[in-house]
């Protein structure tokens, strides 16, 4: 079959892939390796799919449903692969060629490239009503967040959000109209990791799409981008899921407001740790749209930010 890449991958990848980048190019020839390597038997790419990997629905030769992903060195698959060895399949979709070493879609020892379970790839927590979604979605998170393992490999949260922190301030270095916000970000987080509360292994960018229905629990997660935190890090990106609904109602800001205070309740964080995090993530995220011409996400991240 043809392992062409979807739309949405090419997309993504084009705004985030360096000069002389030519992992998308190659891809075709990767995942076809990647099949015969493992012996399995590709059904069809999973379109609209993610906007790091390629995501491809193929069988293991006993006939098991698998799903077979190929990411890019700077997606950093080696991590995610780690992060779901340490949750062995608890709140997070379980790795069918755990410890498995073969050639990979990039680098050496294959850490391009994942064999997962298959899950139900059309059924995410965001097909349900909001507020069963938010309560979905924070049990699954919740089983997440467990003691990182001794000597992990993960980036931490004050490395991931320094490195953000760099951009931020040339973005706002080159627009003037974003630095309040950046100020008060920047601002957030710099108290946010003077005394941070004890480290979890977290998601790193969980949202509702990211959890999907399953057989073996009914929620399960997927796609992380591990990182070692306190947890309002990693619950802060839930709070703004369906941003566009949020600023198209009248009463936008205070639904986000009692948004934030009912998952801090829930999941047992501080709230104004939460909200701290959850302004720094908008504002970051509203930066990096605009940096890459997606203006239309931009203005709406900011907007939500400036609600907090």
């Amino acid at each position: 079959m043809a392992f062409e890449a979807p739309r949405r991958l090419v997309r993504a990848l084009g705004e985030t892939a360096p000069g002389g980048d030519d992992w998308l190019a190659r891809l075709p020839e990767a995942a076809e390796r990647a099949v015969a390597l493992r012996g399995l038997s590709a059904e069809r790419v999973q379109v609209p799919g993610g906007r790091s990997s390629l995501v491809v629905l193929v069988r293991e030769a006993d006939g098991t449903p698998a799903v077979l992903k190929l990411a890019p060195r700077r997606a950093r698959p080696e991590s995610e692969r780690a992060a779901l060895a340490h949750w062995g399949g608890l709140g997070a979709v379980q790795l069918r060629d755990e410890g498995a070493v073969g050639e990979g879609a990039v680098g050496e020892g294959g850490e391009g490239v994942l064999l997962l379970e298959r899950l139900h790839p059309d059924v995410s927590v965001r097909s349900l009503p909001e507020a069963k979604a938010l309560l979905e979605a924070a049990g699954a998170l919740r089983r997440l967040w467990v003691e990182p393992p001794d000597g992990h490999p993960f980036e931490t949260v004050a490395e991931r959000t320094g490195r953000q922190a760099d951009a931020m301030r040339a973005g706002a270095a080159a627009d003037p109209e974003v630095a309040p916000l950046v100020d008060a970000a920047l601002g957030a987080r710099e108290e946010l990791l003077a005394g941070p509360p004890p480290a979890r292994l977290l998601h790193g960018t969980f949202r509702q799409s990211k959890v999907l229905a399953g057989d073996r629990m009914p929620w399960l997660a997927v796609g992380p981008d591990p990182v070692v935190g306190e947890s309002a890090f990693d619950l802060a990106r839930l709070v703004r899921d369906r941003v566009e609904d949020l600023i198209a109602q009248p009463s936008g800001a205070s639904t986000t407001r009692r948004r934030v205070k009912r998952l801090a309740e829930s999941l047992e964080v501080d709230q104004e740790r939460l909200r701290g995090w959850t302004l720094f993530r908008a504002v970051e995220s509203g930066v990096r749209a605009r940096r890459v011409g997606r203006e239309k996400d931009a203005e709406l991240l900011l907007e939500f930010a400036g609600w907090l």
